[in-house]
């Protein structure tokens, strides 16, 4: 064949580096004598590569004890992807005699083998494929790649191959060992090689000198990484001048970035910071056995990904803090849906904890959901998972018991959209008709579960949270139909603050314009429980509140958070004594009240938008001074609050609080509001957290502020309504009843028996101070 022909013909070979095909061609036409040397020469490789493979110690059953060197004549040396390099031949002329090269070309190691069998007779030759090798775990001292990651790593054949052999190359080495890997350090290769050996191995960076040349040409880099048998993360070491990157300026910058993004990584890792752990690391003891409970640990990581499973996930992995208990599994999974992701229950450590204690599991693996699962339907979820959570369950489970799917349901049958709109200050907003499974109709057949129908104000940047809810009637109908015993049923199973995830019903219910159109929100019902427990606190203030509907005196309620406006109007219609302002950030939730629930105003209800912890402090201001006149020279009397009700939910549900915002139980406001309310005045909170420690502190510091402070706790629900009075004396609990009957009878109602729930609620507050 003709030199050029040959040369023609050595080029098209090397078109794709992952081909067994191309590569036996490539050594049949260059054949066993003309040796093909990926990037630097040995002249330049001896000195650095003798000096870490002699250096080498044997693993040490003492972890006190300095482990033995390991003789050059004894290191386990793997030369993966030899080709037909002389680097193996200059390992063995010096001094390095147990060697193994592998290949899988079948015509590049029978022609290696023949070159050498006779001068170097200890060296072996194998064909293997790299990325799947027969040897046993823990097999060699070092592993000394030249070129095969980077031949690999083909940007668009992407890293499944890259990812295979590094996984190996983990398997292979001993404790103790090396993984040296002669690369260009392409910022994709890179981008692999780092993050793979993050956890319990100590990595080194050193630039290959190069030869003087007028020609820019790619620097060669030695990566040296040891394993080691503790999960320590270690910076990244570099024993290189930044200058030397002036030969190729785009080498240079990626390398420098991917080192920087890498060592930032391992920083986080080493202060505490939660670190994502990948199986392989887990697998290879990075936090201890995985098929042992250990009780309270807890760690996150990805499973699956490309060539594993259809989706990667993000996973919290937790093993029961008390352990042993009578647990219903050895293992579970909790789906938590995108949409709850950032939600404190599940984003946080003690919230995490509490899932794991209701959910019964010895382990639980939380798989955190996002915008990559959005299309795929819960069953492809839990058949693409199923494969992958069964390496994650402990030991006890490995008799092939099924690994439960966990995920709450909201009980909702049918849902209708009804609106969705977005916001600059709330972001998008949703309303929705609902209708809830096991409804049961009463004896008497006049109302049919399907007829409850519910319309919910959802913000969906916190969608576990029902901000409103309302019941929803046809226009026209006979309050009949609405008997109270109906709507305790319907109001015990249509909690307006949920616990645990939600789950969207695919079916959704499709109603006509024209059948919408007939419909109507019923202010004279509360369908939230929290609702319902925010009226009744107005028991405590009985004495003030008859006073006034004897006097014709009018009541300042403030309420800070409109919602769909659902209170603020039930209590227009049932206290006609009460002048009701409502305080409220964002504009649009105005029109959504108006236009979708029916909200209205009047010379008794008033909006204002703006900020409720400015309104409540402008008052204070200018009541700090009681001997000051409150005649201002505009000549309108400016008078204190009387009800202060805060129901406002939280932009950042990963504070843990998701009502209200975390400012309004700061103890600095909190003292704006009792300068802001009147003697006797009524101060009301609604607060919507899960942790105990967080809600320890909102209440000391009320009870810091205020004189008498009570709760209600809200039964199945996450809602606690908190209660803060200003005067000096206060009813006691035994004389709750009477005042609760006083609240009856201020309450104004077609059908008395609406008021019922209300009064009920109150025999569930209690003192606190």
């Amino acid at each position: 064949m003709a030199k050029k022909d040959k040369a023609e013909e050595l080029l098209k070979t090397l078109e794709d580096f992952t081909s067994k095909e191309n590569w036996d061609k490539f050594f049949s036409i260059r054949g066993s004598d003309d040796s093909f040397e990926w990037y630097s020469e040995w002249a330049s490789l001896r000195d650095p590569l003798i000096s870490h493979l002699s250096c080498l110690h044997s693993p040490s059953g003492d972890a006190g004890a300095a482990a033995p060197e390991v003789s050059a004549a004894s290191v386990q040396i793997m030369v993966p992807g030899c080709g037909n390099s002389r680097l193996s031949e200059h390992l063995y002329d010096a001094g390095f005699r147990s060697i193994t090269n592998i290949d899988f070309s079948k015509i590049v190691i029978s022609d290696m083998l023949r070159r050498n069998v006779r001068s170097r007779p200890g060296m072996r030759w194998r064909v293997m494929d790299m990325t799947s090798m027969q040897f046993m775990d823990e097999s060699f001292d070092a592993v000394v790649d030249k070129g095969g990651l980077d031949a690999l790593m083909e940007p668009e054949l992407g890293p499944k191959l890259g990812s295979q052999y590094l996984s190996e190359v983990k398997r292979v080495l001993k404790s103790g060992g090396k993984f040296i890997c002669l690369t260009l350090a392409e910022s994709h290769v890179l981008g692999l090689l780092f993050p793979k050996f993050r956890f319990g191995w100590k990595t080194g960076l050193h630039a290959i000198p190069q030869k003087p040349s007028n020609k820019p040409s790619l620097l060669t880099f030695m990566v040296v990484i040891e394993k080691q048998r503790s999960s320590v993360v270690h910076q990244i070491a570099c024993s290189f001048d930044q200058r030397s990157l002036d030969y190729n300026k785009n080498q240079g910058c990626g390398l420098l970035e991917a080192l920087e993004n890498e060592n930032k990584v391992r920083s986080e890792c080493s202060t505490g910071v939660d670190i994502l752990y990948s199986l392989e690391d887990l697998q290879l003891g990075a936090k201890g056995d995985l098929k042992e409970l250990i009780p309270g640990r807890r760690l996150q990581l990805t499973l699956g990904g490309v060539g594993v499973s259809r989706f990667s996930y993000k996973v919290v992995f937790l093993d029961a803090q008390q352990l042993p208990e009578p647990f219903l599994y050895h293992c579970g999974v909790f789906l938590v849906p995108k949409t709850r992701a950032r939600d404190w229950l599940f984003s946080s450590e003690e919230g995490q904890w509490m899932v794991v204690e209701s959910s019964k599991a010895a382990r639980l693996i939380m798989v955190l959901l996002d915008a990559s699962h959005s299309h795929a339907s819960m069953d492809d979820i839990q058949k693409d998972l199923s494969p992958l959570v069964k390496s994650l369950a402990p030991a006890k489970n490995d008799n092939g018991a099924q690994i439960p799917f966990m995920m709450a349901n909201d009980g909702v049958k049918q849902r209708s959209i009804v609106q969705q709109v977005t916001s600059a200050l709330t972001g998008p907003i949703i309303v929705e008709d609902v209708i809830y499974e096991n409804v049961n109709a009463d004896g008497s057949g006049l109302f049919s579960s399907k007829d409850l129908m519910f319309r919910r104000l959802i913000f969906e940047r916190s969608l576990g949270l029902v901000q409103s809810e309302a019941l929803v009637i046809t226009e026209g109908c006979p309050e009949k139909i609405l008997a109270e015993t109906e709507l305790k049923k319907a109001r015990s199973l249509s909690k307006s603050k949920k616990k645990g995830s939600k789950r969207r019903n695919d079916s959704l219910q499709s109603l006509t314009d024209e059948s919408r159109n007939k419909l109507k929100v019923d202010h004279n019902y509360l369908a939230s429980s929290y609702h319902t427990g925010i009226v009744s606190g107005f028991m405590l203030i009985t004495s003030n509140l008859g006073s006034a509907s004897l006097s014709g005196r009018s009541v300042r309620t403030v309420i800070v958070g409109l919602g769909a406006g659902l209170v603020p109007m039930f209590l227009r219609g049932c206290m006609p004594f009460l002048d009701i302002e409502v305080v409220e950030l964002d504009p649009l939730i105005l029109n959504v009240a108006r236009d979708y629930f029916g909200f209205t105003e009047d010379n008794h209800l008033k909006v204002h938008i703006g900020d409720g912890i400015q309104f409540v402090r402008e008052v204070a201001v200018k009541h700090e001074d009681e001997s000051s006149s409150k005649i201002p020279e505009d000549g309108n009397e400016i008078s204190k609050i009387d009800v202060l009700i805060i129901d406002a939910d939280s932009s950042d549900p990963s504070s843990g609080i998701t009502c209200p915002p975390a400012d309004f139980v700061e103890e600095s406001f909190l003292f704006s509001v009792k300068e802001s309310l009147s003697e006797g005045g009524l101060f009301v909170i609604n607060l919507v957290l899960r942790s105990p420690s967080i809600r320890e502190t909102v209440v000391s510091r009320m009870k810091v502020v205020f004189d008498h402070l009570f709760s209600l706790q809200l039964e199945e629900d996450v809602n606690e309504v908190l209660f803060a009075l200003t005067m000096e004396t206060c009813m006691k609990e035994e004389f709750f009843p009477e005042a609760a009957s006083q609240l009856h009878k201020l309450l104004h109602f077609t059908h008395p028996e609406r008021g019922q729930s209300i009064i009920d609620t109150t025999k569930n507050i209690k003192c606190l101070k």
